[in-house]
């Protein structure tokens, strides 16, 4: 449908400039007719029967001029006629009145008196010399040299219907454009057949790439789960039972030993706590059965036994699929993580907003910071494993972070053009990533 719908506007814009072209070309040629017609007249009619006693205003030499002309005024195809001397005169015209009557010739006239081409226009007449033409319209107006009897040169004058030009013009267009835009038309579709297995291999390819994607977040997440039931079940259960056993043995052993057993339980029971909490971040919850937003809120644990404040901007209408569900709740995890640990931040800001297929999560803290270039440590690589499965989704990842400014990390989901960037205000060499301003979070 796009490719059909950008064909169909590129047949308008092609098609419409050339409809004015040929519209152009065809006034042209009319007038170019016209004025060949009119030299014609002016040559083998008009020039031999100027005489001298036309020019004297002689009765019978007017008349005999008007009897050789009668035809084409009678036939429409001409409606004024004008003859004019070197000097502005009006020395003859179907108009009676108008002969001997001056006028001051235009700028062209005394080239067109030395033998220039003629010229031919299209257009309203409102001079002073077109009294008894105003009201006739639009008007081919054609001047030509002639020459008199006696050698003299003269500007011979007509003025002609529009009509005429405009048939001749619709006439070309009917003829031309319809084959233009059949060809066009014909291309079109010759193209669609290719375009539509075009579009369906790229289907093919987004559907394959969504199913790696998905199977890449269920791999990633059962292997958070395993390695979970194993600190849980085994490593978690062996070191609670050495501390019991620690604290067993400080109570039954020397006074010399107790401290030293005291230590290593007190040691062990906060590993232990450590883990437990491990076990949590790693154990995604049921996104289907308890609801994106509800999971995110839980997120607040993380927070909250460390001091720090949590402001959440959810909307009520919020609509995702199960992969995009899962990667939002990745984005926040790892970024509230990642703050908690290491930010010593006062308060984190999470915010999601959706316009149309595309959703952003915002997760920004006003900790200490870092600077992206410790990005090729190993400090931030959950964040680039999270970068690389967001621009594998077709997303975009960006970090923005600098010291004593906070970070700031925001992932679009459903944008065509993926991006991943990690910005400071800092320059920094940043393995092919952009960077750019950091703005304070």
């Amino acid at each position: 449908m796009q490719f059909l719908a950008v064909g169909f506007l590129a047949l308008v814009l092609v098609a419409t400039p050339v409809a004015f072209w040929v519209r152009a070309e065809a006034e042209r040629h009319a007038l170019v007719n016209a004025r060949d017609i009119t030299q014609r007249l002016a040559d083998n009619v008009v020039g031999p029967l100027i005489t001298e006693d036309l020019l004297a205003r002689d009765p019978a030499a007017l008349q005999l001029l008007d009897q050789r002309l009668a035809p084409w005024l009678n036939s429409g195809s001409v409606s004024r006629i004008k003859v004019w001397d070197e000097n502005g005169r009006v020395v003859y015209s179907d108009a009676e009145s108008l002969i001997g009557h001056e006028f001051e010739h235009e700028e062209w006239a005394p080239m067109l008196l030395e033998g220039e081409s003629g010229t031919a226009t299209l257009e309203y007449q409102t001079s002073d010399e077109n009294e008894f033409e105003a009201g006739s319209g639009e008007l081919v107006e054609v001047y030509v040299r002639s020459v008199s009897e006696s050698g003299a040169p003269m500007i011979f004058e007509t003025y002609s219907p529009g009509d005429v030009v405009r048939r001749e013009q619709h006439a070309v267009l009917m003829g031309m454009i319809p084959p233009i835009v059949l060809s066009l038309a014909v291309l079109q579709m010759a193209q669609l057949v290719p375009a539509v297995r075009l579009a369906r291999r790229i289907q093919g390819y987004q559907a394959n790439r969504n199913a790696l994607l998905r199977c890449a977040i269920e791999a990633s997440d059962h292997e958070r789960r395993q390695i979970a039931s194993e600190l849980h079940d085994e490593v978690i259960q062996d070191l609670s039972g050495l501390a019991y056993a620690l604290e067993s043995e400080e109570r039954r052993g020397t006074s010399e030993l107790r401290p030293v057993y005291s230590t290593a339980r007190t040691m062990l029971q906060h590993d232990v706590r450590k883990l437990r909490a491990m076990t949590s971040e790693l154990y995604p919850p049921d996104l289907e059965e308890l609801g994106l937003k509800t999971s995110l809120l839980r997120l607040e644990s993380l927070l909250v036994e460390r001091g720090i404040s949590f402001i959440v901007d959810i909307p009520d209408d919020l609509v995702l699929d199960r992969d995009q569900g899962a990667l939002v709740y990745r984005v926040a995890r790892e970024a509230l993580v990642n703050a908690a640990k290491h930010s010593s931040a006062h308060s984190v800001q999470m915010q999601i907003r959706q316009s149309g297929p595309q959703t952003r999560i915002k997760v920004s803290d006003d900790g200490v910071g870092f600077d992206t270039k410790e990005c090729r440590s190993e400090n931030h690589f959950g964040l680039r494993i999270l970068a690389d499965t967001i621009w594998s989704a077709g997303g975009s990842f960006q970090v923005r972070s600098a010291p004593g400014c906070g970070t700031r990390v925001v992932a679009t989901l459903g944008e065509s053009a993926p991006d991943v960037r990690w910005s400071s205000n800092k320059t920094s060499e940043s393995l092919g990533w952009d960077v750019g301003e950091l703005e304070p979070t």
